[in-house]
């Protein structure tokens, strides 16, 4: 059973840093697409970041501009966990953010695209 779990959320400050994890199991996902979705109060679920895989311990990231130049999206094979680096945090990203995998290797922007889905995780962004 393929289970993605979310770590790393929490209360911070505008301003600050964030470091969030998602730890797959049931599968390997080091070749395919995986992606960082949030989703506001009241709003719908969006997209914040996708990468695919190039090569071995290469992977490329595309994200939103909404978080243009405020995050960093890695991946740790080994451990099976992606990462989602949000610094200079607002009040707008404020939100729960979910992990996505894909069983395809491309860059992925929808959520259709995504087979597997974490539970989530809260982060909240004071001013």
């Amino acid at each position: 059973q393929v289970q993605l779990v979310e770590s790393g959320g929490g209360l911070a400050q505008a301003g600050g840093s964030l470091r969030l994890a998602c730890v797959a199991s049931g599968r390997s996902f080091s070749r395919s697409t995986m992606g960082w979705f949030r989703q506001a109060p009241g709003k719908e679920r969006e997209f914040v970041g996708t990468t695919k895989w190039i090569a071995v311990n290469l992977y490329y990231s595309k994200w939103a501009d909404s978080v243009e130049g405020r995050v960093t999206i890695s991946r740790d094979d080994a451990k099976r966990t992606l990462y989602l680096q949000i610094d200079n945090l607002k009040p707008e990203d404020t939100g729960v953010y979910y992990c996505a995998a894909s069983s395809g290797n491309d860059y992925y922007f929808n959520l259709s695209d995504y087979n597997y889905w974490g539970q989530g995780t809260q982060v909240t962004v004071s001013s």
